[in-house]
């Protein structure tokens, strides 16, 4: 025989949260404190109504009760920037510099942000990192089409003008 449920004195707020729930998460919290206390089901029994694991019903179920009847920030926020290495405020006064170089000369060198960017951060980081930075603030790669059409009758017409009569 398991253990008494605990939790009643947040019964009500799981309620309110069952019937207002906008994620699945929320939805899945609101079940793992209300089916043990109305239904008397066991953590067995409620990770597979909810399809998480036993453990899983667990945390929901203890995290909900700890935090007093609110949706817990561990599962409200998440997603996203857990490891992020200056925040996006941060970012975008590092790379103004970039944009405008960028702007007069036509180009942008990522070798240059990754040699600024290691100075910044005192450590070392890989290029996929300053790729992975470019991209969030919607920087893309663009090159010039090395087939563009007038240019390239042009070059077509030069070259058949200097090319030597192969029969003399």
């Amino acid at each position: 025989m398991g253990r008494t449920a605990s939790g009643r004195d947040v019964l009500d707020k799981a309620k309110d949260m069952l019937a207002k729930a906008r994620t699945v998460d929320e939805l899945r919290q609101a079940q793992a404190v209300i089916l043990p206390l109305e239904f008397g089901l066991s953590m067995e029994q409620v990770a597979a109504v909810t399809g998480v694991s036993r453990g899983w019903a667990c945390q929901l179920r203890n995290r909900f009760i700890r935090a007093g009847g609110e949706m817990p920030a561990v599962l409200r926020s998440r997603g996203g920037r857990r490891r992020q290495n200056m925040s996006k405020e941060e970012e975008e006064a590092f790379l103004a510099p970039f944009l405008e170089k960028a702007i007069q000369s036509g180009t942008l060198m990522a070798g240059e942000i990754k040699q600024a960017l290691d100075h910044r951060l005192g450590r070392q980081v890989s290029m996929s990192s300053v790729y992975n930075l470019l991209h969030r603030h919607h920087w893309r790669q663009r090159m010039p089409d090395k087939k563009y059409m007038r240019s390239e009758a042009k070059t077509r017409a030069e070259r058949e003008e200097n090319v030597p009569d192969p029969l003399p």
